[in-house]
């Protein structure tokens, strides 16, 4: 019987939407006018958007989750900029979640419950050392937490990491 496939939960701002240093650098990669048609949506950074992306997130052998504080505004805003269906959304963690140690982000905990031990990887800009230490310690599975530059957003480089590990999770 063949396992099932791991789960890549995607961040929206920094690995889809460059931001950060100097915003000259930041390329458009969709007008105004092409976002309020498809979502009557006007926020301006979503014009950083690269609709190619959405693509290549779809060809990698994963089930992909939103990770992000767009929450379900990933689907409505997000994914019909990258020509992706709705995806589950990552859930908002209760009010009532334990302190958490210093450096590990409220999406950790969240993540790696939600996982229940299915090999995963985590897609953002924020992932720090006591993150990967939280989730070797909580997560039985495999699992890759790959940091990716603000800056820069998804880059041909993430995508070949993500799909070397996702097809051989270790």
């Amino acid at each position: 019987m063949e396992s099932p496939l791991p789960l890549l939960y995607l961040d929206v701002d920094g690995p889809l939407i460059p931001f950060g240093g100097d915003p000259a650098r930041h390329r458009t990669h969709l007008t105004a006018r092409r976002i309020r048609e498809l979502t009557g949506e006007s926020n301006p950074l979503l014009t950083r958007l690269d609709p190619a992306i959405g693509h290549q997130l779809g060809a990698l052998p994963c089930h992909l989750i939103w990770a992000t504080t767009w929450f379900d505004d990933a689907n409505t805003c997000i994914a019909p900029l990258l020509g992706l269906p709705a995806l589950p959304v990552l859930p908002d963690p209760p009010r009532t979640t334990p302190r958490l140690p210093p450096g590990v982000h409220w999406k950790t905990p969240a993540l790696t419950a939600h996982a229940a031990g299915t090999p995963f990887a985590w897609v953002d800009d924020e992932i720090t050392e006591a993150d990967r230490e939280w989730v070797a310690h909580h997560h039985p599975g495999p699992a890759l937490l790959h940091r990716v530059n603000p800056e820069l957003g998804l880059t041909e480089r993430d995508f070949t990491i993500l799909e070397d590990w996702l097809r051989h999770p270790a």
